[in-house]
């Protein structure tokens, strides 16, 4: 798969048929990007799951705190890396372990997060994977919801979409979960 571009078909099945992440290198400090793409996840119906070796056992938003993937008691649907694009490589290795016990179908490397080899070895144990994207963002590019949030979408209308709950509409409504 060519991971410099994704069509949004690929993202929309991948957001619209998962339920949950698992953040690795979650941060509890309000202004880390994990710490507001988990926020934004949450409030559109996904269960989000930070691991944290540093703060195991505390919360971030009402979620327990997992220290390693492996200490994830229940199923993951996607492993989100907010860590540097060299420790990707040893989480797509863990998480491709851990494939089969926590039912993962997908790994996502935030933005600025590209590792080739970890793609690679995450897609030939059967992941998707995603690269150098944030959900948050790919979920309101596609819902919409950054049009009418300011951000420049090249359509002029003054028409603030809808959203369907716990989906994103035109490109999730009957993928997701």
């Amino acid at each position: 798969m060519d991971h410099n571009s994704y069509s949004d078909d690929y993202i929309a099945g991948i957001l619209g048929s998962v339920g949950t992440f698992a953040f690795v290198g979650a941060s509890a400090n309000t202004n880390r990007p994990s710490y507001f793409a988990m926020k934004y996840l949450l409030s559109k119906g996904y269960r989000v799951i930070p691991i944290n070796p540093g703060i195991a056992g505390q919360e971030i938003l009402g979620q327990k705190v997992y220290g390693t993937l492996a200490d994830v008691p229940s199923t993951v649907d996607v492993v989100d890396i907010f860590r540097n694009s060299e420790a990707a490589l040893p989480i797509a290795r863990e998480a491709a372990g851990l494939k089969d016990k926590l039912g993962l179908k997908v790994l996502w490397m935030q933005l600025g997060v590209r590792n080739e080899e970890a793609a690679t070895e995450a897609e030939a144990a059967g992941l998707s994977v995603v690269m150098n994207r944030c959900p948050k963002i790919e979920y309101g590019r596609l819902s919409g919801e950054i049009g009418w949030a300011g951000v420049n979408t090249g359509k002029i209308s003054s028409v603030r979409p809808k959203l369907a709950a716990h989906g994103v509409q035109n490109h999730l409504i009957g993928q997701k979960r």
